[in-house]
């Protein structure tokens, strides 16, 4: 409307649409109308295979990089405090946001001790002939 306020309008050389006019206009908008239709077609039609295909206990997405028992593995690997974030992806050959979002959330960043941290601990009692406690 504010465009046909200042006198602007379309002129679709190929087609024959010319909005300055009348007829033009209504030809433009049974265009739009149509493709708006068609539009919502599409839609309806995905939303109804989509739930024919869950009717036959198919589920859409990309297939999970990780099993159950793989969470399960990387979870205590992460536990153990002696693996990182970044060996458990390499290990099951993953990324480390996809063991961020495996992982129980409320274990993540809650180690007593990060593995880097162990690892230099332990080297440093080797190398001086004690024995590892309870306390690391």
């Amino acid at each position: 409307m504010e465009l046909q306020g200042r006198k602007i309008g379309l002129r679709v050389l190929q087609q024959g649409i010319d909005t300055t006019t009348a007829v033009g206009r209504l030809f433009f908008h049974i265009l739009a109308a149509i493709a708006e239709f068609e539009r919502e077609l599409i839609i309806e039609r995905t939303v109804d295979g989509l739930d024919a295909t869950r009717a036959r206990g198919r589920k859409g997405g990309r297939k999970p990089t990780l099993t159950e028992a793989a969470v399960h593995q990387a979870q205590a690997m992460y536990d153990s405090g002696q693996y990182t974030v970044e060996q458990i992806a390499a290990a099951f050959k993953t990324t480390r946001p996809t063991i961020y979002r495996a992982l129980d959330p409320d274990t993540v960043g809650k180690r007593s001790t990060s593995p880097a941290k162990t690892r230099r601990a332990v080297a440093s009692m080797v190398d001086s002939g004690t024995q590892p406690d309870d306390g690391l």
